[in-house]
């Protein structure tokens, strides 16, 4: 097969991609990008194999694998149950942020004037700042003097303790997760609505099909894509989040994740640095399977095949 001709080159105009002249000007974003984000997660593995001493780094030892081995052993709270709670945590966005998105996404798209405008108050709640937001919410939640309890006992519904007990803290802090997260996955989700062709559900509809098969047979089959994107982002994200559960913290240890664990042993009085960076690594490794998965299933990704 005879190769295509290469169009000629417009006269004075220079591809960058093809000079030494195109690195330099990716170097700084290049520089930026490896002085703060490759060597910092480079730094914390070789951390890892040490029992540092920040005071004094010639005090260190080094331990190997000492530290992933101490991963698995007893504590308070232990990077056993920081991972439940982050499997608890990530469990309860990835269900409840993806199915209420999607019902939000279908009742947008029917349009309409007020609808329309609901986009907007919809994506709100994720524009406000995380720390702030838990401010706000830490105080409604409050079973003394917050909202929720106030508008519960209004409506004669039983009322919690919300932050101030182990069994509720966690559902609270999915409670405003959800409500700080669902703009956005929303917003993907009208997106991939947007593209998705009406063909089939109009000769559906032709036939007699109600509204629910239509959705079963025709909309989400179509919608699939999107939906594992949402669900691998949400499942990253809640892997990683950190700042709800440092302001939003609950009784007994009951809000510990793996990222809170991570920051309570770098800080402090007494910081086990070798113990908090073995777990950051793990988090880094969950983390990067996650990642690979989502390049896998995504759309023209390395798993799609001709």
């Amino acid at each position: 097969m005879v190769p295509a001709p290469r169009r000629p080159r417009a006269r004075g105009v220079r591809d960058f991609r093809s000079t030494k002249t195109g690195y330099l000007f990716v170097l700084p974003a290049l520089l930026i990008f490896g002085v703060f984000t490759i060597f910092p997660t480079l730094y914390t593995f070789y951390i890892s194999l040490w029992h540092w001493n920040q005071y004094n780094i010639g005090l260190s030892k080094f331990v190997g694998v000492e530290n992933y081995k101490e991963l698995f052993q007893q504590g308070d709270p232990s990077f056993l149950t920081a991972f439940g709670h982050s499997l608890y945590f990530t469990v309860g966005m990835v269900l409840g942020g993806t199915t209420i998105a999607l019902c939000f996404a279908l009742l947008v798209q029917r349009g309409g004037r007020l609808v329309n405008f609901s986009r907007l108050g919809l994506y709100l709640p994720h524009a406000t700042p995380l720390i702030a937001s838990s401010l706000v919410w830490g105080m409604i939640f409050d079973p003394r003097f917050g909202l929720l309890d106030y508008g519960l006992n209004l409506l004669h519904l039983p009322t919690s303790q919300w932050l101030y007990s182990p069994g509720s803290a966690m559902p609270a802090v999915i409670i405003y997760s959800l409500w700080h997260d669902l703009g956005f996955t929303t917003l993907v989700f009208i997106g991939g609505l947007a593209v998705i062709s009406d063909e089939y559900g109009e000769a559906a509809r032709v036939d007699g099909c109600g509204p629910w098969r239509e959705f079963w047979y025709i909309t989400w089959p179509q919608l699939r894509p999107v939906t594992t994107f949402v669900v691998l982002i949400t499942t990253i994200g809640s892997l990683q989040a950190f700042t709800q559960f440092y302001e939003l913290q609950g009784a007994a240890n009951s809000t510990v994740t793996l990222s809170f664990l991570i920051f309570q042993n770098a800080s402090g009085q007494t910081p086990t640095l070798g113990f908090a960076a073995a777990a950051a690594v793990v988090l880094f490794a969950i983390t990067v399977l996650f990642t690979l998965v989502r390049r896998r299933t995504s759309v023209g990704g390395g798993g799609a095949t001709t």
